[in-house]
């Protein structure tokens, strides 16, 4: 049977369109990939931590990552077992593993409550809050390996989150030194799971939040231009003055005065404060989040004023006492890293050399003296040289932090908030100041608060028996040491 003619004619032109069709589709040029001059660009960006524009946005660095991750463990190093065992060797032999307990217990909890809600409340900022952060990453939700760009350029969100977690767990570790051989075990975690959400949480935001109260290099509309490098405020005031406050409240160990309590283990606490000081590297270089110069320049400082600490302390110590010892040299290497830990990434190697001779000098007095004179029972000193020590820091900041390591200190961020120029023409230190009250002003208030209801719900300290027995085998079951 014939084909019809119109049936032809619609076949040709059905082809001649899916011809054209496809000759159009090939001549259509693919998305231009970046340039060979993004490419360049990024990578310089990469070299020097900075905005990696289009091409490479989302995309974690892996040099800048892998030294987030070794001073993540840096830092954990430094609680478990840096911490542990300095002040492990400080108390009585009958108290060891309490204090051994105590780190591990506040670890695990913390570590649960930055999953949940902490990290979110600290470095969110969907609240649109100066004071805190926001709901946007609780449960850690939308944390992955792509860098959050208001922290960081090239460090994935998800290292970022877990190295700040850290500094999150060893806070309100120290306050344990204060309070040691005389709190419950269950009345020190109830103290710690309030204190965070009162006082961790929100003041992290202040200083190290984007849209930050008191955030001078981030936030260009920051009230509070001040700098806090790695925790000065943060860590050492916030931990040191609640410590004071909660060891008043406790009232002394029984004995005290009365009976020796002298360490019962040195070398636990040479190993302790060995650990302390490698881990505090993480610390203080880590929180340039990023492994450039600025991190390079607080690897230097944090040595120098730690070194220099522990020298000066020992040699007060032979020059008044008539012999340098290990605590004394101990206590001075780590008062010179609490003090140096504000400026880390903001002083020059002179500025750490005088913040190391300070930091034995003043703590030295007010371990000694101020805790002669009133009488309180500071266990293991976390008030003489956390607290006095990280406000002494926090203010020497201001006195000797220079543009000339670090860049953001004169950025258009800081040019905006004025931060800028309170650095170059002198005046930070008022700035210091006012960040320094705020500080204090929160710990003391919020631990006497946390601690009085706490005391009425479930009691803060066990009986005079316990504590006579010893809180290892009372309060874990265990000892320490083998009789």
């Amino acid at each position: 049977m014939p084909t019809p003619p119109r049936f032809l004619r619609n076949c040709f032109f059905a082809c001649l369109a899916g011809l054209l069709c496809l000759t159009a589709v090939a001549q259509t040029p693919a998305p231009a990939g970046p340039s060979t001059d993004e490419r360049l660009a990024a990578l310089e960006a990469y070299i020097n931590n900075g905005d990696p524009g289009k091409s490479l946005t989302g995309v974690a660095g892996p040099g800048h990552n892998g030294w987030m991750m070794t001073c993540a463990a840096l830092v954990l190093f430094m609680t478990l077992p840096g911490l542990a065992l300095f002040y492990g060797g400080l108390v009585r032999r009958k108290n060891v593993l309490s204090v051994l307990a105590q780190c591990l217990g506040i670890t695990g909890l913390v570590t649960i409550l930055w999953w949940a809600v902490g990290y979110s409340l600290v470095f969110g900022t969907s609240y649109g809050s100066a004071y805190l952060g926001g709901s946007e990453f609780f449960f850690l939700k939308d944390v992955t390996s792509a860098p959050n760009t208001n922290y960081a350029y090239w460090v994935s969100q998800n290292v970022f989150a877990m190295y700040q977690m850290m500094f999150a767990i060893i806070t309100p570790a120290l306050i344990v030194g204060a309070i040691a051989e005389r709190m419950k075990f269950s009345a020190i975690l109830a103290f710690v799971t309030v204190w965070m959400f009162v006082v961790y949480f929100p003041l992290a935001h202040m200083v190290w939040g984007a849209n930050g109260l008191m955030n001078g290099v981030w936030n260009a509309d920051a009230k509070i231009p001040a700098i806090d490098f790695a925790g000065g405020t943060v860590v050492h005031m916030s931990s040191g003055w609640s410590a004071l406050i909660l060891c008043l409240i406790l009232g002394p160990r029984v004995g005290f005065g009365k009976e020796k309590m002298a360490p019962h283990n040195m070398v636990l606490c040479m190993v302790g404060t060995g650990m302390l000081w490698v881990g505090w590297y993480g610390f203080n270089a880590g929180s340039a989040v990023a492994a450039d110069g600025v991190a390079a320049n607080a690897f230097m400082t944090t040595t120098l004023a730690a070194a220099v600490a522990a020298f000066v302390w020992g040699a007060i110590e032979k020059i008044f006492r008539g012999h340098a010892s290990i605590l004394g040299f101990c206590s001075g290497a780590v008062a010179g890293l609490v003090v140096i830990t504000p400026a880390a990434g903001f002083v020059n190697s002179t500025g750490a050399v005088i913040i190391g001779v300070f930091a034995a000098v003043v703590p030295y007095l007010a371990c000694t003296k101020l805790k002669a004179r009133f009488g309180y029972d500071d266990a293991l000193d976390t008030f003489g040289v956390h607290a006095i020590g990280g406000t002494l820091g926090a203010f020497l900041t201001g006195v000797l932090a220079t543009g000339a390591v670090n860049g953001n200190l004169t950025a258009a961020v800081a040019t905006k908030n004025g931060l800028a120029k309170l650095v170059t023409n002198g005046g930070l230190w008022l700035a210091q100041l006012k960040a320094i009250g705020f500080t204090l002003v929160l710990s003391v208030a919020a631990t006497v608060v946390i601690a009085y209801a706490l005391k009425a719900l479930m009691g803060l300290r066990p009986t005079e028996e316990v504590e006579r027995q010893g809180l290892d085998t009372n309060e874990h079951g265990e000892e320490g040491y083998a009789s």
